[in-house]
């Protein structure tokens, strides 16, 4: 769903990518969730100032309508962006346990979920939760439509708004799994050593995924299990959001039980 205006009345910022349009057709609409846990309560009177300055300027795209001309041909237009209408803060009932707030914002999450982005203004939404959780004391949920973005461009987006709490000037980081250098080990020697692996590491891992998606999409149909139940008609069921915290060793057996 695109609004159709006529190529001579507006400029455009950019064309519209093969890929946004398929995220952002008539019988297709993919948005993303991404939900920040804040260890203090929220004071959302800075929302709309931090909106403006800090998050509106990271991309156009936050400040574009895909639009359609008469020739088909889908574009991004620049437009001025009401905020007010872009951050909701929905109220839950007061003097609950973190635990019936923990139920309250699954439920809250299932609901945007299945909620469309209306697209009459640019695709995005902000959340903001004020209700003490088991896992934080506040909450923050984004909902970018991914015609904005894939996946990394949009959370580099958001780790881009963000600040140390020790340090606000120093960068935001994260801890490396690098291995020190080895100090027995020349330059030269190490680059070439350590290289050649991962240069034939990544072209396997190329030519096996490419491979593999061509089977998938042509031949291969995934097994039944316990996430895929092969029922015709599941992509229109209701979706329910739960969030659970599991650990690696979990994670590797459920692979395993899985087969995946």
């Amino acid at each position: 769903m695109v609004n159709e205006l006529n190529v001579e009345d507006v400029e455009y910022s950019e064309p519209v990518s093969p890929t946004a349009q398929y995220f952002n057709s008539s019988v297709l609409s993919v948005c993303i969730l991404a939900v920040l846990d804040t260890e203090i309560p929220i004071d959302d009177s800075q929302a709309l100032g931090l909106l403006k300055n800090v998050f509106l300027p990271i991309s156009p795209r936050f400040s574009s309508l895909m639009v359609e001309a008469e020739n088909g041909v889908k574009h991004w237009k620049k437009v001025e962006v009401k905020l007010e209408d872009h951050v909701n803060i929905p109220n839950f009932p007061s003097g609950l346990s973190p635990q019936s707030y923990d139920n309250h914002l699954s439920n809250y999450l299932s609901k945007i979920a299945m909620e469309q982005l209306p697209h009459n203004r640019p695709l995005w939404n902000i959340h903001i939760i004020k209700y003490p959780t088991r896992n934080a004391a506040g909450n923050i949920i984004f909902k970018l439509h991914h015609s904005l973005g894939d996946g990394y461009s949009l959370m580099a987006a958001l780790l881009s708004c963000l600040q140390r709490a020790d340090n606000p000037s120093v960068p935001l980081t994260f801890p490396s799994l690098t291995s020190a250098p080895n100090p027995n080990l020349s330059v030269r020697g190490t680059s070439i050593f350590r290289n050649i692996p991962k240069v034939l590491r990544s072209a396997f891992n190329t030519v096996s995924d490419f491979g593999w998606s061509l089977m998938k999409s042509s031949y291969v149909e995934d097994d039944i299990s316990l996430i895929r139940s092969g029922n015709p008609g599941v992509e229109f069921k209701p979706v329910v959001i739960s969030t659970m915290t599991f650990s690696l060793d979990d994670i590797k057996q459920i692979k395993t039980k899985l087969r995946v």
